[in-house]
């Protein structure tokens, strides 16, 4: 086996292991939107609400812990939109709040059924063809960029800080990037396997930091499906305008055997 073949089985090890956690989003089970009247929500633990600012929860008797302290009053959540939830303890499973333009709750149980039935991913062989030289153009200043989303009426607002280009059997091609991890790039895309062998709305492609030239490496064998393709209840953003690729990349993540 090569070397290359090596380190994406390890790769692919990794992920699998990652989207197996016990709370992560293979464990979802429900969704829920807030309104601005507090109220019950089913098997869900207290009385929750949203405001124009704020997601709060009022525990109602019931057993809650957030950030390792016991919730015994109402407790308010500020959350930036489109960014990273909290989550509220309620014994073996855990409330996530978001805010995705209103708040929403949502129950990540470690016994749901997703995650119970879980075998992996399928995925394209790998193979160097689909390791591409790419070059990242920052723009003059980052661009906040609205995107729509797989709930139909809702849309996500991201920093994007520039385009990266490439070409491609020798065609040019753009794709408008936004920040990833570690200083990083992700790139959501869509292609002309979309729909066909690999998850319709969208994948994303992690990026590595650009060199100091802004040159980096686009490796399509690592496109990852977001979590909407495993599950109804996620909230994922749809690519930016502009972001398909008009060919086949046949590398990287399918159709989850879920969806299949």
């Amino acid at each position: 086996m090569s070397t290359f073949t090596q380190e994406w089985q390890d790769w692919k090890v990794r992920r699998e292991a990652d989207l197996a956690q016990p709370h992560g989003w293979l464990a979802l089970v429900s969704l829920d939107w807030l309104t601005d009247a507090p109220r019950e929500y089913p098997g869900i633990p207290g009385r929750w609400w949203q405001d124009a600012d704020a997601a709060y929860v009022d525990p109602a008797g019931a057993s809650l812990v957030h950030e390792g302290e016991p919730v015994t009053g109402v407790r308010r959540f500020g959350l930036v939109n489109s960014g990273a939830g909290t989550r509220v303890l309620a014994g073996d499973v855990e409330i996530e709040v978001a805010r995705r333009s209103g708040y929403l709750i949502r129950v990540h149980d470690p016994k749901a059924e997703v995650l119970r039935e879980f075998h992996g991913v399928p995925a394209y062989e790998p193979s160097p063809s689909w390791v591409l030289s790419g070059r990242f153009e920052p723009f003059d200043a980052p661009r906040p960029t609205t995107v729509g989303a797989v709930v139909e009426g809702l849309s996500h607002v991201y920093t994007a800080p520039g385009v990266v280009r490439f070409t491609r059997d020798g065609a040019p091609h753009t794709l408008t990037a936004f920040n990833g991890k570690d200083g990083g790039l992700s790139i959501l895309f869509t292609d002309g396997t979309s729909g066909v062998t690999t998850y319709a709305a969208n994948r994303s492609l992690p990026v590595g930091a650009p060199a100091a030239d802004g040159s980096v490496t686009l490796d399509f064998n690592r496109a990852v499906n977001l979590p909407c393709a495993f599950t109804d209840f996620a909230t994922c953003p749809l690519p930016p305008a502009g972001n398909h690729l008009p060919f086949a990349v046949e590398a990287g993540e399918k159709i989850p055997y879920e969806r299949g």
